[in-house]
C-alpha cells in the first residue's frame, strides 16, 4: 500500500514536470519559425521578470525524479520488454502533454483550468520530461485514452487505474476513431481556464508559445493584458512612461509568435499525430475569446481571417506535393497532374470530414471553409500551370479539368465527401476572365495547328500525287482528291470536343477555324497552279482541276453545318471556294476553248469544203471534254457543259460571219449539206453532256436551210431563224447571205427588209435570256455601196 502510494504521488509530481518539455521533446522535430522580430526586440524589452527563476523545489524535484527512474529499472519485472519497445514509441513520447496547471501558480496563483486535477504541490517543479514518464503516456496513448484523462487532469475526481501494458492489437482505424472521440469529447468540454492574476515573464510566455503549450500561453497573455490596462488606466493621460511602452511591445510580440504558432499548427494539421490534434481545439477556442475581446487594449484584429489563411496555405502545401512531371518526362504530364491533382483534392478534403470536425465548433463552418480553400488554391494552381502550357490537348485538359472533372464524382462530387459537401459548392469559381484567357489561347494555338496541319494537306497533294502523276481517285462516280474530308473531319473534331466544353467554346472553335479556312483556298491554288502549269497540255491537268472543284465543292457543302454558329464568317469562306472552284473550273475551260480555236478558225472556208482535219479534231477534243465532264459534281458539270456547248456553237457560227468565203456556182449546196451533217455531230456530243441549253441546237440546220435553198425560199426560212433568235441582227443575216452567194442586189434588199419586218413584230414576243447573236460579232461588207447611185440609197432598210 505504501509502495503504491508513492508511485501514485511520484505520477503526479512528474505532470508538473512535463508541462515543461522542452521545444526538441514536444515538436517532436517540426521547426516553427517565429517572427525575426521577436529575436530582435522581444529580449530587450523584457519588463515583467525576463529571467527565469530558479527554485530549490527544481533541485529537489530533479533529485526525486532520478531516483524515481532508478527505482523503476529495479522495480518492474518488465523492464527488459519495455526498452524493446521504447523505439517504437517514440511518437508517443514526443507527444505534447497539457500542463499539471498554470506556470502562473507559481506566482500564488489559484486558478487553473477545468481540465486539472486540485493543487497536491504547493510548490513549482520545473517542467522535464522523464524517460519513465514517456513510456507510461505512450502506453496510455495506445490505449486510445485522453492524455488528461489518463494522467487525472480532468476537473472530475476520478479513479485512476492500475497501468498495464497495452497490446498491438489495436487497429489504425479504431485508433482514428477513439481519437476523434477524444478530441470531440475535449470540444465539447472545454473551457477556459481562469486568468492568472499576475502573468509569468515575457520568456516564459514566448517558452510555452513554442512548446506548444497554447493555453497557458494565452491565458498568460490575457492577464498581461489585463495588467497592461490596468496601468493604462492609472496612469494621467500625458504620462506614458517608457516601460508601458516597452510591455505593449511585448504583448504584441507575444500574440504575434501566438498567431504564428497557431497558424503553423493549423496549417499542418495533415502532420499532426493522433495526440497533438486536440491542438485545435485550443486554437478553435482561443480565436473566439478574441472574438469576445475585440475592441479591448491590446488587442489583435483578424484572428478568424488568419485562421483562414493558415487553411489556405495548408491547402497550397498540398497542392505543391503532387507530382508534376516536365513536357520532356512525359507526353501527357498536364493529364496526369491534373489527375493526382485531383485525386489529393479528394483525400485531403476526405481527412478534413474524418479527422478535423470533431476539433472545433460548429460556427468554424470547417468543412465549408476548407472547401472554398481548396477552390482558391486550385485556381491558384492552375493559373500557374497555364504559364507552362503550349499544346492544344493541354490547353483542353485544363478546360476539361475545371468545367467538367473537377465538379464531377471522381472531385468534389465523390460521394466519400457526401453529405459535407453541399452541391453548390461543387464547382471550381474561377474568374470568367481567366477561363476565357485559356479558351483563346485554345484557339489561338489551335488556329496555328489549324493552319500548319492545312499546308501539310498541300504537302501531302504535292507528294502523293503531283509528283508521282497519280491519276485521281473516284469515288462514287466522280474524280476526288480527299482534301474536303481531311479538312472537315479535322475541323469537326474540334468542333465536337469544344462543344464538350461548353457552347461559347464551340462557337469560339467554329470562328477561328473558319478564320484559317478562308485563307486556305488562294494558298493551295497558288501551290497548284506552280505545279501544274507545265502540264496544262495533258489530260492529268483537267482531271486533276476537276477533282479539286468536286472536292472544295464539298468542303463548301460540309462547312453548311456551321451557318447558325458563325453565318458571318461562313459567308466569307464560302465566297473564297466559290472564287476557287470558279478559277478551276475556268482555267479547264479557257484551255479546252484554246485547244479547240485554231479548228474552229478554219471551218467555213475554201479549204473546209475537202478538208475535215480540223472538224475531226474539235469534235475529239470536245469528246474528252465530255468524258472529263463526267467526273465532275452535277452541280458545277451543269454549268460547265452548257458553257462549252455555248462556246462551240457561237465560235462555228462565227465563221459564217467572217465573209471568208463566198459559194458559187451551186456550192451553197454542198455547204449546206455539210453544216447539217457537222452540226448534228456537235449536237449530238453536247446532248450525250446533258446539255440544258436545247435552246442552241436548231440554229445550224436553219442557217444551213438558208444557206442551201434557192434564193426565191430565203425569206420563208427567214421566220423560223428570227423566231428563235430574235437578237440576229441586219449585218448577221448580211454575213450569212454573202456566205450563200448573195452580196448585193434587190435580193438582198427585199430579205433586209424582211428580217426589219420580222424583228418588230417578235420585238415584245422574243426571249431575251437566249441570247446567241448577240455574241456574235459580224464582218461589215463595204463594198455592197461601190456604184450604187444616191437615188438607191433610199431602199436601204436601216440597220436595227
Amino acid at each position: 500500500m505504501h509502495l503504491s502510494m508513492t508511485f501514485q504521488g511520484l505520477i503526479r509530481l512528474m505532470h508538473g514536470q512535463m508541462a515543461e518539455t522542452t521545444k526538441e521533446e514536444v515538436d517532436g522535430g517540426n521547426e516553427v519559425n517565429d517572427p525575426s522580430e521577436w529575436d530582435e526586440d522581444a529580449t530587450k524589452g523584457l519588463k515583467n521578470g525576463g529571467e527565469q527563476m530558479e527554485s530549490p523545489v527544481k533541485e529537489k524535484s530533479l533529485g526525486v525524479l532520478k531516483s524515481f527512474k532508478r527505482s523503476l529499472k529495479g522495480f518492474s519485472p518488465k523492464t527488459q520488454k519495455d526498452k524493446r519497445s521504447e523505439n517504437t514509441d517514440d511518437q508517443s513520447s514526443n507527444s505534447p502533454l497539457r500542463p499539471t496547471h498554470s506556470p502562473s501558480l507559481s506566482r500564488g496563483s489559484p486558478s487553473q483550468s477545468s481540465f486539472q486535477t486540485p493543487k497536491t504541490e504547493k510548490n513549482s517543479l520545473t517542467r522535464t520530461m522523464s524517460d519513465s514518464a514517456v513510456e507510461i503516456t505512450g502506453s496510455l496513448t495506445r490505449r486510445g485514452l485522453s492524455i488528461r484523462q489518463s494522467l487525472g487532469l480532468s476537473s472530475k475526481k476520478s479513479k485512476q487505474e492500475p497501468l498495464e501494458p497495452v497490446t498491438e492489437a489495436m487497429t489504425l482505424s479504431e485508433g482514428k476513431t477513439e481519437v476523434v472521440d477524444t478530441v470531440l469529447e475535449l470540444r465539447d468540454t472545454y473551457t477556459l481556464p481562469e486568468i492568472p492574476p499576475m502573468p509569468l515573464s515575457v520568456m516564459e510566455i514566448n517558452k510555452l508559445i513554442v512548446s506548444d503549450h497554447l493555453e497557458e500561453a494565452y491565458v498568460n497573455l490575457l492577464s498581461l493584458r489585463l495588467e497592461l490596462q490596468r496601468e493604462h488606466q492609472a496612469l494621467d493621460q500625458e504620462d506614458y512612461p517608457i516601460e508601458l511602452v516597452n510591455k505593449e511591445k511585448d504583448l504584441s510580440l507575444l500574440y504575434g509568435t501566438l498567431r504564428n504558432k497557431m497558424s503553423a499548427i493549423v496549417r499542418n494539421f495533415s502532420a499532426l499525430t493522433s495526440c497533438k490534434k486536440e491542438q485545435l481545439v485550443y486554437v478553435a477556442y482561443i480565436i473566439l475569446e478574441e472574438e469576445k475581446r475585440q475592441g479591448e487594449t491590446g488587442a489583435m484584429q483578424g484572428w478568424r481571417d488568419a485562421w483562414r489563411d493558415a487553411v489556405l496555405n495548408g491547402v497550397r502545401d498540398t497542392l505543391k506535393k503532387v507530382p508534376l512531371d516536365s513536357r520532356e518526362q512525359n507526353a501527357s504530364w498536364l493529364a496526369v497532374h491534373l489527375g493526382l491533382l485531383g485525386k489529393a483534392v479528394v483525400e485531403d478534403l476526405g481527412k478534413v470530414k474524418t479527422e478535423l470536425l470533431s476539433s472545433y465548433p460548429p460556427d468554424f463552418n470547417v468543412f465549408e471553409t476548407y472547401v472554398s480553400c481548396h477552390h482558391e488554391a486550385v485556381g491558384e494552381h492552375l493559373k500557374r500551370l497555364l504559364e507552362k502550357v503550349t499544346e492544344l490537348k493541354d490547353y483542353y485538359a485544363l478546360l476539361d479539368f475545371i468545367i467538367h472533372r473537377y465538379p464531377s464524382e471522381k472531385i468534389m462530387g465523390s460521394s466519400s465527401l457526401l453529405p459535407e459537401l453541399k452541391e453548390d459548392q461543387r464547382t471550381l469559381p474561377v474568374d470568367k476572365d481567366f477561363l476565357n484567357q485559356i479558351k483563346d489561347k485554345y484557339c489561338a494555338r489551335l488556329q496555328a495547328d489549324m493552319k500548319t496541319s492545312l499546308n501539310r494537306i498541300i504537302d501531302l497533294e504535292n507528294e502523293e500525287s503531283w509528283k508521282e502523276k497519280r491519276k485521281p481517285v473516284i469515288d462514287e462516280g466522280i474524280y476526288s482528291s480527299h482534301i474536303d474530308m481531311d479538312i472537315w473531319t479535322n475541323i469537326k473534331g474540334h468542333v465536337q470536343g469544344s462543344r464538350r466544353i461548353d457552347v461559347n467554346l464551340e462557337q469560339k472553335v467554329v470562328r477561328s477555324c473558319l478564320e484559317e479556312l478562308k485563307i486556305f483556298p488562294k494558298r493551295f491554288e497558288s501551290a497548284f497552279v506552280e505545279w501544274s502549269s507545265p502540264l496544262s497540255n495533258s489530260s492529268l491537268w483537267a482531271e486533276y482541276h476537276i477533282s479539286y472543284i468536286n472536292s472544295f465543292s464539298a468542303l463548301k457543302e460540309h462547312m453548311e453545318s456551321y451557318k447558325d454558329t458563325c453565318p458571318i464568317q461562313l459567308e466569307l469562306v464560302q465566297k473564297e471556294i466559290d472564287r476557287l472552284t470558279t478559277s478551276l473550273s475556268q482555267a479547264v475551260m479557257e484551255n479546252f476553248k484554246t485547244d479547240v480555236k485554231p479548228f474552229l478558225r478554219r471551218q467555213m472556208t475554201g479549204k473546209w469544203f475537202s478538208f475535215d482535219d480540223d472538224f475531226l479534231q474539235l469534235i475529239r477534243r470536245t469528246k474528252t471534254l465530255s468524258e472529263q465532264s463526267k467526273y465532275m459534281t452535277p452541280k458545277h458539270k451543269q454549268a460547265f457543259v452548257n458553257e462549252a456547248h455555248f462556246f462551240v456553237v457561237k465560235d462555228y457560227v462565227s465563221q459564217l460571219m467572217k465573209n471568208n468565203y463566198s459559194c458559187k456556182n451551186r456550192k451553197n449546196e454542198t455547204a449546206a449539206t455539210k453544216i447539217t451533217n457537222q452540226w448534228e455531230e456537235l449536237k449530238e456530243i453536247f446532248q450525250d453532256m446533258n446539255s440544258s441549253l436545247d435552246w442552241l441546237n436548231p440554229v445550224g440546220n436553219q442557217l444551213s436551210d438558208i444557206i442551201g435553198c434557192k434564193k426565191s425560199d430565203v425569206i420563208r426560212n427567214l421566220e423560223p431563224l428570227v423566231d428563235n433568235y430574235p437578237d440576229i441582227m441586219k449585218s448577221h443575216l448580211s454575213a450569212v447571205l454573202y456566205f450563200r452567194g448573195i452580196i448585193r442586189g434587190r435580193e438582198k434588199h427585199t430579205i433586209l427588209q424582211r428580217l426589219a419586218e420580222l424583228k418588230q413584230r417578235t420585238e415584245n414576243t422574243g426571249n431575251r435570256e437566249q441570247a446567241l447573236f448577240s455574241e456574235i460579232q459580224a464582218a461589215v461588207n463595204t463594198d455592197c455601196l461601190a456604184g450604187t447611185p444616191f437615188s438607191c440609197l433610199s431602199f436601204i432598210v436601216p440597220d436595227s
